[in-house]
């Protein structure tokens, strides 16, 4: 019977296919499937949506029944069976929610399980330089999923600098302002695993009806997926289905697309429609943000001098510095003990390793003038363009904070100058970095510069 639906489905399929563009035919038509078709004249047909039932109904209405009444006969009544399983796939063959051909009922089920975590929020995920154009895109995106410009949004950075923070933060967003939008969050790994169970099991079907429902698709590490071509070649149909629905597709990753070696190259073309951008390593000013945040959630004191060191010092990812954290809290407790400028000392030393790269004078001349673009003679001059002034000053503070040597001597070095030319130029950079984001922005790059 099973063989003899699908062979009449195909008819249909044949007579529908002449009076389509290839288009409309592969994106609308080529993912439903026969479910039945009994002694009422009644044919079920599995469809992926309730807006692929709905726009079908809208704008196909007339060549799917015209084909419908010539393969099955006159008298044929239409039903829709739309997927609707909002678990995970683990198995389960799923609900299926029967409409007619008039049914219109797209609100999201009350049992819906987007898996997300909801202490993840941009409440507290900070903004910073190193992080500004994935954090604006990512507020854009909450507000029209799925109708920006950011369809998909691909984020990359390395480990533990903030993505899938900022996915569940997304995704937490949309459901506040979006509440009937169906958002789901999983690894690729889950993802992976689910495919393979399902093929297992016989339940690809529903394992595909269940992805083509979802309104916004938050698929992390997909890197994941490299060396599993049969898991590819399945998200490249969800993907390319709830792309031309105008669903939202988030994903992430450790590496750029064009990296992604192992990766099926149509999935990397498709990858790149929307916007790919990068998460840096957190900047002193997220770090700072980032720890205070936690420092005042704790409700725990922490000397300045300790502070700066963990700021300083902790700067490949988040996880380190949060990390960190729990350590000195855990070892003050223990050992019923103030957190100070040694106890951090250790503990950073045994988590991270702490380079004593010797800074000198000289090193630091040669780094400002080089940032600059000057020669390194320069600030050895008198000029007073204000470049080469900038550069003097910036050297002659950062020599006084990384080296013991003396204003007196500072001065020696650099450009033989006195001491109070020393003194007012430290005094100088200090209040120029508490009101110029664009000096402290150059203090930061410069420091970062000294510490590789």
């Amino acid at each position: 019977m099973q063989t003899e639906l699908l062979h009449l489905w195909n008819k249909c399929l044949d007579i529908i296919k002449e009076n389509l563009s290839e288009e409309q035919y592969n994106v609308w038509f080529t993912p439903i499937l026969p479910h039945s078709f009994n002694e009422k004249k009644e044919l079920r047909l599995h469809v992926p949506s309730d807006f692929c039932r709905d726009y079908i109904e809208k704008n196909f209405r007339r060549q799917l029944y015209s084909a419908i009444l010539q393969v099955f006969g006159s008298g044929t009544k239409l039903f829709y069976l739309v997927s609707s399983l909002p678990r995970e796939m683990d198995g389960g063959a799923g609900r299926l929610s029967e409409k007619g051909g008039d049914g219109n009922d797209s609100a999201k089920p009350s049992n819906w399980n987007s898996y997300l975590n909801p202490k993840y929020r941009f409440e507290n995920y900070f903004e910073s330089d190193c992080n500004k154009l994935v954090y604006s895109v990512s507020e854009a995106i909450t507000k029209n999923p799925g109708k920006t410009t950011y369809n998909p949004l691909f984020i990359y950075g390395p480990s533990g600098v903030g993505k899938t923070h900022l996915c569940h933060a997304i995704g937490n967003r949309i459901q506040e302002l979006h509440p009937s939008e169906k958002v789901l969050y999983l690894s690729a790994h889950l993802f992976s695993l689910q495919y393979t169970n399902a093929v297992r099991k016989g339940q690809v079907n529903d394992f595909l009806f269940f992805y083509q429902d979802v309104d916004v698709l938050i698929l992390d590490d997909i890197q994941e997926l490299i060396g599993k071509d049969k898991t590819q070649n399945t998200f490249f149909h969800i993907f390319n289905h709830l792309h031309q629905l105008n669903k939202q597709l988030i994903l992430t990753s450790d590496k750029a697309p064009v990296d992604l070696q192992g990766m099926e190259e149509r999935l990397i073309t498709r990858l790149k429609w929307g916007l790919t951008a990068e998460l840096r390593r957190p900047d002193l000013n997220l770090r700072k943000q980032i720890l205070k945040n936690r420092i005042t959630s704790d409700g725990i004191v922490i000397p300045d001098e300790a502070f700066n060191f963990i700021v300083d010092n902790v700067t490949e990812n988040v996880r380190d510095l949060e990390g960190i954290l729990v350590s000195l809290i855990a070892n003050s407790l223990v050992n019923n003990k103030e957190i100070d400028l040694a106890l951090t000392k250790y503990i950073v030393g045994q988590t991270i390793r702490v380079e004593k790269k010797q800074v000198s004078i000289q090193m630091i001349q040669d780094i400002v003038c080089k940032y600059f673009n000057l020669e390194t003679t320069a600030i050895q001059t008198n000029s007073r363009k204000r470049e080469v002034v900038q550069a003097r000053q910036i050297t002659m503070y950062l020599a006084k904070k990384y080296t013991d040597n003396s204003f007196s001597h500072i001065g020696k070095i650099v450009g033989k100058r006195d001491h109070a030319t020393v003194l007012y130029a430290c005094k100088t950079i200090k209040d120029q970095i508490e009101t110029s984001k664009e000096v402290r922005n150059s203090i930061e790059e410069i420091e970062m510069k000294l510490r590789n």
